[in-house]
This record gives structure tokens, C-alpha cells and sequence, in this order.
């Protein structure tokens, strides 16, 4: 099993079941979506994952990274990943301070954005959100087989 501290911790408290998981932070900014992309590249490789896979797993982590860090306020951004069964599933959580719940959209021709979450429900088995512990924040969850 690879796993972080975080990880490891989760694990002892019985939040995580998986074959193979990992857990990290990164600060809310927009040079951490490429850091979370590497991270989540390396791990998802390490854990022998498909190509195909990995590459689809990377544009979902890119897109709901992205959202946390332009629709929060958030100061710290948590990947939760693990691989079991076949199944990636990937959960990022902000720490909160928005005024909607994400939801897909239909974006006009000519808006630069809004298709992000569009795009995870093309490259996902399913996608869902629920609240944050004690009600702040929230988690984005996705899996991907």
C-alpha cells in the first residue's frame, strides 16, 4: 500500500478501504493545480494504472482543482485518491465560503469557461459533491474505471 500520513491516518479512524491511497494539501492557488496533476500522475503510476486512465484522471483532478480555487475562498485544497477494483476515484475538498453547490451548465458559444464540470462527467463512471465536516467546505468526488 502507498499512502501518505494523511492517508494513514484517515485509514486508522476506518475512513479508507482501498487497495492503494494517498492524501495531500496544497495551498489554493493557481500554480497548485499543476502540482496536484504531477502528484496524482506519479501515484496513479506507481499504483500501475492504465494510460488511459491516468491521463482522464489527471483533466478531472486539473478541472475541480481549478474550480476550488477560483469559486472559494479557500486557503488549502485536499486531494483524497485512491485505486481499488478497477475504480480511480479521486475527491477534492475545499474548506468552503461559496454561494452554490457545482452543478454541470450549458455555456453559451462564446464563453471562455463553464464546461469543466461538463468535461468530468464525460470522463467519469459518476461525480457527485457533499458537504464538508461540520458543514464547511465541501468535497467534489469522481470515479473513473
Amino acid at each position: 500500500m502507498a499512502a501518505s500520513q494523511d492517508a494513514l491516518r484517515l485509514e486508522r479512524r476506518g475512513v479508507l478501504d482501498a487497495a492503494c491511497q494517498d492524501f495531500f494539501r496544497l495551498p489554493a492557488v493557481g500554480s497548485s493545480v499543476a502540482e496536484a496533476r504531477r502528484r496524482v500522475r506519479t501515484r496513479l503510476r506507481e499504483w500501475g494504472v492504465t494510460d488511459g486512465v491516468r491521463d482522464d484522471t489527471e483533466m478531472v483532478v486539473s478541472e475541480l482543482f481549478t474550480n476550488a480555487v477560483r469559486h472559494t475562498t479557500s486557503e488549502r485544497i485536499t486531494c483524497g485518491l485512491s485505486f481499488t477494483r478497477g475504480i480511480v476515484r479521486v475527491e477534492v475538498t475545499d474548506q468552503g465560503s461559496f454561494l452554490t453547490e457545482p452543478q454541470q451548465r450549458a455555456p453559451g458559444l462564446d464563453e471562455e469557461g463553464g464546461r469543466g464540470l461538463l468535461l468530468v462527467g464525460a470522463l467519469t463512471a459518476s461525480w457527485g459533491v457533499h458537504s464538508g465536516e461540520a458543514g464547511r467546505g465541501r468535497t467534489v468526488w469522481a470515479e473513473l474505471s
